[in-house]
């Protein structure tokens, strides 16, 4: 699990423009399935817009939070939650113990990489109903792998972004590290060196599946930084948190990287 009910994302850079909308949408797959959405949108759009990936708990305020945050900085921000298909789409209705494992189970192994996909790509469509151009994926934990796995072409992504997300096999399932060859989208990663759930060896491993690839990629790791170390709360870590965040700002103004030698 990655953050709690009450997390917040920190605030590090002042508004640079006005958020004019921030609003709940049901959105409808590419199979008919309806699922809840949340959109910022700048009054003055000046850059990319940003595909916001929850943690396997689904959309939360967290990710609310993060999607106006990127408004601020003039980036339209979708997040989207999984679990429209066995959860349906008012995750705002589910009872607090939704998020627990035991409870939560169950959904998450009702996911299949087709219903993720078709779901990805309707909130795509929406976030380029908005005028984007191009758009980024940001993840955190499960949703940093499936933005690694966003970097395939058929989403037409400019760039990916991951906190922490898994990207090796996962209950038998191919990760991004596997995916690898048929991944094109730049991809930028971020690591805690002290997350006991993503060992060195893993991250290096998709590193090396990534170059293998010629796939353009940049890795930032934080020695001591946790798996959640992107968080308000966090006080310790907020360098780590800060520097991630600059970074990302930064490769959401331009998200090309170059490619490997």
């Amino acid at each position: 699990m990655c953050y709690d009910a009450d997390s917040a994302p920190p605030a590090f850079t002042p508004a640079t423009g006005t958020v004019a909308e921030s609003v709940a949408l049901t959105l409808t797959s590419g199979d008919g399935t309806e699922f809840a959405a949340f959109l910022a949108r700048p009054e003055r759009p000046t850059g990319p817009g940003v595909l916001v990936l929850p943690d396997n708990r689904g959309l939360s305020d967290f990710y609310r939070e993060t999607a106006v945050r990127l408004a601020e900085q003039g980036h339209p921000a979708l997040a989207l939650d999984y679990f429209g298909r066995t959860a349906g789409a008012a995750p705002q209705e589910r009872a607090p113990e939704f998020g627990e494992l035991p409870n939560l189970l169950p959904h998450l192994l009702a996911l299949t990489p087709d219903g993720l996909d078709a779901d990805l790509i309707a909130a795509i469509g929406r976030l380029r109903a908005t005028g984007a151009a191009e758009i980024v994926a940001l993840g955190f934990c499960f949703g940093g792998r499936q933005a690694f796995r966003a970097a395939a072409p058929r989403f037409g992504l400019a760039g990916v972004v991951g906190y922490y997300g898994y990207p090796d096999v996962l209950n038998g399932a191919p990760g991004p590290t596997q995916l690898a060859p048929g991944l094109t989208a730049p991809v930028l990663a971020f690591w805690g060196g002290a997350d006991e759930h993503i060992p060195p060896a893993t991250v290096a491993a998709f590193d090396a599946a990534l170059t293998a690839a010629g796939c353009p990629h940049e890795f930032m790791a934080f020695p001591q930084a946790p798996h959640n170390f992107f968080e308000q709360g966090a006080v310790e870590h907020s360098d780590a948190a800060r520097t991630s965040w600059q970074r990302l700002l930064s490769f959401l103004a331009a998200p090309g990287l170059p490619r490997p030698a």
